[in-house]
């Protein structure tokens, strides 16, 4: 893509309502556009990352045997009134009267639908385990929405939800999910800590969340430095054998949000030096709640002997649009964002300081074309601003390698690389550059 082409509307200033980092750089990028308390246009370079988190988020829920659809994002207040929610749930739930005066709901979550949705095509327990979800935009009117896409009133989820005949099948597919999670947040170089957490509006006797360590978290967090060295399961792993030594491993040691912690218990079981007190934000939860929706909701099926058994449910979110604020906030320093090459909106931006000049833009076109030809994605910065600018911009919105061409480095066949990550520039052959970035970029996004 080439940057005079580009829709990126960056900000000099940032609104003083910005209090976190990731929606300072979110704002400051043109990742996004506030359209009202708690809600975002998501601009070309926002998009990108999102779609890229989410195709992540799809690739690890098919691999644990999940099927995809869609359902809408409004619902009938009937289905909700059925489970006994509709009245219980509270103001964040945002009610809607069509012209017929029936009473509807933008959804903030889909337990209902889906079970109806299971209920009237699934007849017999040997139709059983099933695990359906979707990716949808989801709507909760939070009394504060702060923090950007962090804590907004619409935000972009994926939710799963397994049907099972009894409760260790069940907690079979809770473990599939379990571990569907550490990879998925380990591909998007987040380190995940599952800790056990409650259930909430949503129900049941066994949760977790996911939560990744950072400052500026909403919530306290306990656990042992054993768990956040914890190798992530390989892609090999079998998700239709025995997951249960997994998440034993997984679950052995103390972790715990500030609502769940035992601070006699986190002293007495883990040893002073591996205690980890410190702040970090949810970006997943999963929940096992058994009978909860089907029973009310006569969710049944044909059982192996005489009778109607009502299926054992589980719900599994993920905050799609939530990890993008999640993963600045673990990656950026005081110039910009520093995403990891798997969610980069362009995992390289070719630099081109003299824009008009023959020798420099013949290089660049080069470049690009070969770049381009390996699967790299690249942002071309064609612009006539100057080099400072230029630069700016790139460490702002920052992308994982930079390519600077100039007229100074062509005169020695040279281009200056720079790795965002940590900084490291690096002068080389033009000639080089393509197969040093291209291996550089193909490898990361090659995942164990």
């Amino acid at each position: 893509m080439r940057l005079s082409r580009y829709y990126l509307p960056l900000l000099k200033e940032t609104p003083a309502d910005a209090q976190i980092a990731s929606h300072r750089l979110m704002l400051r990028a043109g990742m996004i556009r506030q359209e009202g308390a708690g809600i975002y246009a998501w601009l070309p370079l926002g998009f990108r990352v999102l779609k890229k988190i989410e195709q992540i988020v799809r690739e690890e829920q098919n691999r644990a045997g999940a099927v995809e659809m869609l359902m809408p994002t409004i619902q009938s207040a009937d289905l909700w009134r059925e489970s006994g929610r509709y009245d219980a749930y509270g103001k964040e739930m945002l009610r809607i009267t069509d012209r017929a005066d029936r009473d509807m709901l933008y959804g903030p979550t889909n337990e209902e639908m889906i079970t109806e949705i299971f209920r009237a095509g699934v007849r017999s327990y040997k139709d059983l385990p099933k695990m359906l979800y979707h990716i949808q935009w989801k709507f909760r009117d939070e009394i504060r929405p702060r923090f950007g896409v962090m804590r907004g009133r619409e935000f972009l989820m994926k939710d799963t939800y397994s049907f099972d005949i009894d409760e260790a099948s069940a907690r079979a597919s809770y473990n599939k999910m379990f571990v569907a999670y550490l990879r998925t947040f380990a591909r998007m170089g987040l380190k995940s800590i599952p800790m056990r957490a409650e259930t909430g509006p949503i129900g049941g006797d066994l949760s977790h969340e996911f939560i990744v360590l950072a400052e500026t978290g909403e919530s306290a967090v306990f656990c042992d430095r054993q768990l956040v060295d914890m190798d992530t399961p390989n892609k090999d792993i079998d998700f239709d054998g025995d997951l249960q030594p997994v998440i034993d491993q997984f679950t052995a040691h103390y972790a715990a949000t500030d609502e769940m912690h035992d601070e006699a218990a986190f002293e007495k079981n883990v040893e002073e030096n591996n205690r980890v007190s410190a702040r970090g934000i949810e970006v997943g939860h999963i929940f096992f709640f058994g009978d909860k929706y089907s029973t009310p909701m006569n969710a049944v099926v044909a059982g192996p002997d005489a009778g109607d058994i009502p299926v054992q449910m589980g719900s599994y979110g993920v905050g799609v649009s939530r990890l993008l604020g999640a993963i600045i906030e673990a990656y950026h320093d005081e110039s910009g964002c520093k995403w990891p090459t798997p969610v980069a909106p362009y995992h390289v931006g070719l630099v081109n300081l003299r824009a008009g000049d023959d020798s420099c833009d013949a290089t660049c076109e080069k470049l690009y074309a070969e770049l381009t030809s390996q699967g790299v994605e690249v942002l071309y910065d064609d612009t006539s601003a100057r080099p400072g600018e230029k630069f700016a911009r790139m460490d702002l919105i920052g992308l994982p390698y930079q390519v600077v061409i100039g007229p100074r480095g062509l005169e020695n066949d040279e281009a200056e690389v720079k790795t965002r990550a940590d900084g490291a520039k690096e002068t080389m052959p033009v000639d080089t550059v393509a197969q040093h970035v291209g291996s550089a970029v193909l490898k990361a996004l090659q995942y164990a």
